[in-house]
């Protein structure tokens, strides 16, 4: 006997040819044989479809967990990301300043002419000139006459920064606001009386400090008397020199 309660679409009729063959009816135990062809009932499975209910939104609960969370990552991630940004100003103006000693240096040993870094409060008009201060920005030049004034015939600008990153700060020796290299490619001194770029404080509003690494929160470059620059990084080897931020 089928189930009572199996639904009729469940059932699907067949004609199953038997010849003359026993046939062995499994539902009942018994064989029975037919010349012919006779019609059986397959049961197919059937599976009422399931009530689903779709939730949408999130509980309280999930809200303020997430809240924590996202508070959690503010209070770790926000100083980080400050501090990450004023690194990386204070890195960028060192190493401008730093490469700009370089290309000077360089182009007046390959071009055997007087090369000038100087500072311009218009670094990037047409007409640049030595004025201001390295925050104001500065231009490295040729100087044919060697008289830190770009006037002369055929004293093109190499190349030429803006001013500074906000919150970054460029203090020389004495206010110095030049450095002139030499045909050679040497440094030339102090021209005209005025003393050249020897030492250059880069600073931030976190002054002269430790930062992570043991690395201090400032730079200083250093130029040799023959043009040589280099950037000091390390702590103790800025305040041993006597390195202070304004």
């Amino acid at each position: 006997m089928w189930p009572t309660k199996t639904p009729v679409a469940s059932l699907i009729p067949a004609r199953i040819k038997l010849n003359s063959m026993p046939h062995f009816d499994r539902s009942s135990g018994s064989k029975r044989r037919l010349s012919d062809t006779y019609t059986s009932l397959f049961f197919r499975p059937y599976i009422a479809p399931m009530d689903i209910k779709q939730q949408r939104g999130f509980t309280l609960y999930e809200l303020m967990i997430t809240l924590l969370v996202i508070g959690v990552i503010l209070t770790i991630g926000v100083p980080n990301f400050s501090e990450f940004t004023q690194n990386s100003r204070l890195t960028g103006t060192s190493n401008d300043l730093l490469s700009s000693f370089q290309l000077a240096r360089s182009e007046a040993a390959r071009s055997k002419t007087n090369i000038t870094i100087c500072a311009s409060d218009n670094s990037l008009d047409a007409n640049a000139n030595c004025a201001g201060t390295f925050n104001d920005g500065w231009i490295i030049f040729i100087d044919t006459d060697g008289d830190l004034n770009r006037a002369g015939a055929n004293e093109n600008v190499l190349r030429a920064h803006p001013p500074v990153a906000d919150g970054v700060t460029v203090t020389t020796n004495g206010g110095a606001n030049y450095f002139g290299f030499a045909g050679t490619g040497l440094g030339r001194g102090n021209v005209g009386g005025n003393p050249a770029l020897t030492t250059a404080m880069i600073c931030d509003a976190r002054g002269l400090d430790v930062a992570p690494g043991g690395r201090a929160t400032a730079r200083r470059l250093v130029a040799t008397a023959i043009g040589r620059a280099t950037i000091i990084s390390d702590l103790a080897m800025i305040q041993a020199a006597g390195g202070v931020c304004p």
